[in-house]
């Protein structure tokens, strides 16, 4: 049998013959491509786009069942932590996340499985149709949301796990009448621009998700917001549940048979094990279980079975992701003071005492003089360079910073990723240590230089 080689078409890679390609073939017309036109790439808050976008698609939201999900860290991995545990009870489980690591499609999942290239053509054809039909044309991230919440319907998941994708009380995600759950993780200081300046702003933007009755289940939160959160909680008659880290017992990395690193923990007497290595990962996995209980105790079928075992199923890429050796080579997705805070907390936990080639990249609107000095304690050398985004920090403004504050180290400037990759592991050298932070958008050109 022949096989039959993937073939780049507008830097996408495509199985000739398949659905995708055809498509492609017969009109030209890209569904990434119309989703990521600059004229969509707004940040303009607000559900009224949305409502009437869905609505026209005859309200796909409304025949679905979902977990929603916000806070400024750790969203994605409570979000994967759930998403695993329902797949394990046997629940058909779409997942909707933000922004992508490597592959456009990871954004919508069904069981663990992206969207099909072929089913991403198609439904975002749908959307298209109406969309082009409104006076006032969604957003990139509304049309994604459209994109999303279609394709789960269709696939008839039993339920959704949906991140927030900007804050909470305007994101497009909010059009979600009556989640099973509403899920606020840390809330902390982050895009300020847009959602305030104080923590008391950006509490009030993430509880937005609050609805009323439905349960919520919270990060104890620092004072300030947590003020806010059981605020809005009692306006909206929602019960609170706030999780605590007092029956959480932290062990150390194991090593498994074939090398494999796991990180187990024991938490109100029972013990799990996580794939995912950072400090903070066990925190977020007890987010999720009580997340699971909260569901459990609302009739869904969830046995403490499905969730140790959706506990240590459960895969998030790019969070504190040893994914090389010689030297061994960490990708975290820090990308605020909170992150690159949890960073080194997981430096000292996996790898004590080891001096590291910190490889960065930021976006200029982050706090990234305060996020360096969080890590640059570890640092032997840096190398830095620009992530592919129009908001990043030019590399030469970074390394001027990194100067600036750690007078003496060495600091190489390198063009592209691919560049900082081959800088930062020379440097390193086989028995080093390479830490890859500072922005979500530059892990996949980080994992593909690899």
């Amino acid at each position: 049998m022949s096989k039959v080689s993937p073939i780049s078409v507008d830097g996408e890679c495509v199985v000739p013959g398949s659905a995708f390609a055809e498509a492609r073939k017969d009109d030209g017309f890209d569904a990434v491509e119309y989703i990521n036109q600059p004229r969509w790439r707004t940040v303009s808050l607000g559900l009224e786009r949305t409502r009437e976008l869905l609505s026209k698609l005859g309200a796909p939201q409304d025949r679905l069942r979902f977990v929603h999900v916000a806070g400024t860290n750790g969203k994605g991995s409570t979000c994967a932590y759930v998403a695993s545990i329902l797949q394990q009870a046997g629940f058909k489980v779409g997942l909707f996340t933000s922004p992508y690591i490597i592959t456009f499609e990871e954004r919508i999942r069904v069981n663990g499985e992206n969207i099909s290239w072929a089913d991403l053509d198609r439904v975002t054809r749908q959307v298209r149709d109406v969309a082009e039909a409104m006076e006032e044309h969604p957003t990139e991230f509304e049309l994604m949301t459209a994109v999303a919440f279609l394709h789960f319907a269709q696939q008839e998941c039993d339920i959704v796990v949906a991140e927030v994708g900007l804050g909470g009380r305007l994101d497009s995600t909010n059009v979600i009448e009556r989640p099973e759950v509403s899920v606020i993780t840390n809330i902390g200081i982050d895009h300020v621009a847009v959602l305030g300046d104080t923590l008391e702003k950006i509490a009030t933007e993430k509880a937005g998700i609050i609805k009323p009755g439905v349960p919520v289940v919270s990060w104890p939160q620092d004072p300030e917001a947590l003020k806010v959160v059981k605020s809005v909680a009692r306006t909206q008659a929602a019960p609170l549940g706030l999780v605590g880290f007092d029956d959480l017992e932290l062990e150390p990395v194991e090593r498994q048979d074939g090398g494999r690193l796991v990180r187990p923990f024991v938490y109100q007497g029972m013990r799990f094990q996580t794939q995912l290595l950072g400090s903070y990962q066990p925190s977020n996995a007890v987010m999720a279980i009580e997340v699971a209980r909260t569901l459990a105790r609302s009739g869904w079928s969830l046995s403490e079975g499905d969730i140790r075992s959706g506990i240590a199923a459960a895969q998030w890429p790019g969070r504190f992701q040893l994914v090389a050796s010689s030297p061994d080579f960490v990708i975290d997705g820090g990308h605020n003071v909170q992150g690159a805070q949890v960073l080194a907390e997981s430096l000292d936990d996996v790898f004590p005492g080891r001096r590291t080639t910190l490889l960065v990249g930021v976006l200029a609107d982050k706090q990234h003089a305060a996020m360096l000095e969080r890590v640059l304690p570890y640092a032997e050398s840096v190398v830095v360079f620009t992530p592919p985004n129009p908001r990043a920090l030019a590399a030469a403004d970074l390394a001027a910073e990194v100067v600036r504050l750690a007078p003496g180290i060495l600091v190489e400037v390198a063009a592209d990723a691919r560049q900082a990759v081959d800088c930062a592991r020379s440097l390193a050298g086989t028995q080093g240590l390479v830490v890859a932070f500072g922005s979500l958008y530059s892990i996949g050109s980080i994992m593909e230089a690899l």
